[in-house]
């Protein structure tokens, strides 16, 4: 029964299985079918079953209907009418059945998952039927009326497969970001999370520490004895040194997954009247934001979301940076200052025509609006359409470099340089992002780099207690490996998990 992925009955419950004696209990409302044979089992030994749309809700050509628990093949053979299930894993057209009336609710396609070969380990069916508001509620409450059964909670799916051991906290994590995923960057560092490589890379630094504590608790308890090598000492300590230097390494990512996965934040900023919404508006193609000639327009912050290059960009429209002294304005203009501090990237917008056309003076006038020094930036030069004969002047300023920041010359009002900028900002989230796919897998988690710094914490602390007292030095190295685990699920507590799984929509 263990193998199968659910809990054992109790024992008066094991016979009639592998041809043993019948079942003692009497049947009864609470009972469901014996995974594993046709009796009927009390349905409190083996927990309960769960359903749920797994397909999203809404009208829709198909929705995929999923049950799992030790009541699943009882459910399917329920609402079949049939005793006997298609084979594993293969599709079957049935006719649905209100099993209460024997009313047909619809004629869909059926997929049985024995356990543990399925997504949760347990026993699963699915329900492949017309995505109808009608037919789908008819198939629920057919279901919900059935002894055992109830509606899944959001990531209870999820969790119950992170329970059995089919796949650990980060791939349950990237699971959830690949539901979430809007751009193809998001999707490739998702999948690859949620098929484990980063739950791979924690897992081989635990298994490198288990063995380092191993030999240092060895040393502990045998060099007395001469059982142990003195050269142990110095096996564990380049250990640690180098598991500390691949951790510290891999905390200093310039957090690529956590943009990759929550988007690059980038703000807009400037003067008034410089063009900044109507830079937002051409970017996004709509109306996002009010545009007037009337300085000041602007007073908070307008944000949208979009996908550049295959990138996710927040990308925000601030208040005209200037000395207002209206107190509407001057809290906009504070709240545009905060904004600048916490971008990701910002786009400086000036108005062409207004500038100088040496580097010097450009400089100058992007120095004004103070934006962080160590934050990436885009000069866009707007109103390209008003310049006259100093165009080509500014433009050979444009194409200077260092030490401006990238520049482009852009019109909102005709679209002219609309392509060099996506360009241009496409480069910059490709720099900040990374590419998903090469070279280790990324931190995606504030969580991740949690742990992982009270690991690399634990570590440098082995390194300075080692040489004073070894069993000091030995908890350090279980610290670091609780975190460790704490990452994977191997350690955890139900706080964490239920952080985890809450987000997860109902039906995954």
């Amino acid at each position: 029964m263990v193998g199968l992925g659910i809990p054992a009955p109790p024992l008066s419950h094991m016979g009639g299985v592998d041809g043993g004696p019948p079942h003692p209990c009497t049947p009864s409302p609470c009972c469901l079918p014996c995974p594993r044979c046709a009796q009927r089992l009390c349905s409190a030994a083996w927990g309960d079953t769960i359903f749920a749309v797994s397909s999203g809700h809404g009208r829709c050509g198909v929705a995929v209907i999923r049950t799992s628990g030790p009541g699943s093949r009882g459910a399917l053979q329920s609402l079949t009418g049939r005793p006997a299930l298609p084979p594993p894993r293969v599709l079957a057209l049935r006719r649905i059945r209100d099993p209460a009336t024997g009313e047909p609710l619809d004629r869909g396609l059926v997929v049985w998952f024995q356990g543990p070969q399925s997504f949760t380990g347990e026993d699963c069916a699915e329900l492949h039927v017309h995505g109808g508001p009608a037919v789908v509620s008819g198939v629920l409450r057919a279901l919900g009326s059935l002894p055992g059964l109830r509606p899944a909670e959001p990531g209870e799916f999820t969790r119950r497969a992170f329970r059995r051991g089919k796949l650990d906290l980060t791939a349950a994590e990237g699971l959830g970001d690949l539901i979430r995923a809007e751009t193809e960057a998001q999707r490739r560092q998702a999948l690859r999370q949620m098929e484990g490589e980063l739950g791979r890379l924690y897992q081989r630094w635990s298994n490198t520490l288990t063995q380092a504590l191993a030999h240092l608790e060895a040393y502990i308890d045998f060099s007395e004895d001469d059982n142990v090598e003195e050269e142990v000492l110095s096996q564990v300590d380049a250990t640690v040194r180098a598991l500390e230097e691949e951790v510290g390494s891999h905390l200093q990512d310039g957090r690529r997954g956590e943009l990759l996965r929550g988007g690059v934040r980038a703000v807009i900023a400037g003067p008034p009247n410089v063009g900044k919404s109507s830079l937002l508006n051409l970017l996004c193609q709509r109306p996002a934001a009010i545009v007037s000639p009337v300085a000041g327009t602007t007073r908070d912050v307008v944000e949208v979301a979009l996908n550049v290059g295959g990138y996710p960009l927040v990308l925000s429209d601030t208040a005209g940076l200037r000395d207002a002294t209206d107190p509407v304005e001057q809290e906009g203009v504070s709240r545009a200052r905060d904004r600048l501090r916490e971008a990701d990237l910002v786009l400086a917008v000036l108005d062409a025509a207004a500038v100088p056309t040496e580097p010097a003076g450009l400089g100058a006038a992007l120095g004004s609006l103070q934006p962080p020094t160590t934050t990436p930036c885009i000069l866009v030069l707007n109103k390209a359409d008003l310049l006259k004969g100093n165009g080509g002047s500014l433009r050979a300023a444009c194409a200077q470099g260092h030490p401006l920041p990238p520049v482009t010359l852009l019109s909102c009002k005709t679209g002219e340089g609309l392509d060099r900028l996506l360009a241009l900002l496409a480069r910059e989230l490709a720099r900040l992002c990374g590419d998903p796919l090469s070279g280790s897998p990324s931190l995606t988690q504030s969580r991740h780099s949690l742990h992982l710094r009270q690991c690399a914490a634990a570590l440098a602390r082995y390194s300075r207690e080692r040489r004073s007292d070894l069993g000091l030095a030995a908890e350090r190295l279980r610290v670091a490996r609780r975190h460790l685990g704490s990452i994977t699920g191997h350690v955890s507590t139900e706080d964490v998990l239920d952080i985890i799984f809450r987000d997860f929509c109902v039906g995954k």
